[in-house]
């Protein structure tokens, strides 16, 4: 179970995908305007990393190296194929708002970083918990950032009012500059919970 933990916990923090290894940024920066835009963009994520991983890992004996690539793409398109479907079914207020960033699923450099990085090296088990840590990690940096960007720019989160009548909202937030400064302070947030954690259990330790 440790090991499997620490292969989940990796994906959070130590190997973010967003605030460590820095892909993806595009399609990260363009839907965190409001915090439906970040789950929904978040699951969706996190829905065909998951399956990708695990298929991949299933057949990862089967698949020839020469073709490595190309089946890579055709899995990955396959569930976001699926994913694209039942949004635009069920929540097509959603999936109008993401446009064309739930398609390029398909070539989001994170889901082909692990399934060629990981994936396909390793056994099912360890690529699910992989994926599910990489899209818990992509997700929560997601909703953070929306959630931030929503309430200073619209003072709503959710769509709900949040702040006072009289609050100006700093539109600054809403565009492209305001996110590249959250997503800023989010990476400064993460190097500080690394140093600060790991300094706080050895404390701990030698308190003991």
């Amino acid at each position: 179970m440790k090991r499997l933990w620490n292969i989940f916990s990796r994906g959070i923090v130590v190997e973010n995908p967003l605030l460590m290894l820095m892909i993806g940024l595009c399609s990260a920066l363009a839907v965190t305007t409001s915090v439906q835009n970040g789950i929904g963009m978040g699951a969706a994520m996190t829905f065909v990393i998951f399956f990708a991983e695990v298929v991949i890992s299933l057949f990862r004996k089967l698949i020839p190296n020469s073709a490595r690539i190309p089946i890579f793409i055709i899995v990955i398109a396959a569930f976001t194929t699926m994913v694209d479907l039942v949004m635009k079914a069920y929540t097509p207020d959603l999936s109008k708002a993401m446009g064309v960033f739930i398609p390029l699923i398909v070539v989001n450099c994170i889901i082909m970083g692990r399934v060629e990085a990981f994936a396909s090296k390793e056994k099912p088990l360890d690529a699910g918990v992989d994926a599910l840590g990489m899209g818990v990690g992509y997700t929560w940096v997601l909703v953070g950032i929306s959630a931030f960007r929503e309430l200073l720019g619209n003072g709503t989160l959710a769509g709900i009012q949040i702040m006072p009548d009289a609050y100006v909202p700093i539109l600054f937030f809403t565009l492209p500059p305001g996110g590249f400064l959250v997503f800023g302070l989010f990476i400064s947030l993460n190097f500080w919970l690394k140093k600060v954690f790991p300094a706080a259990a050895d404390a701990a330790k030698e308190a003991a």
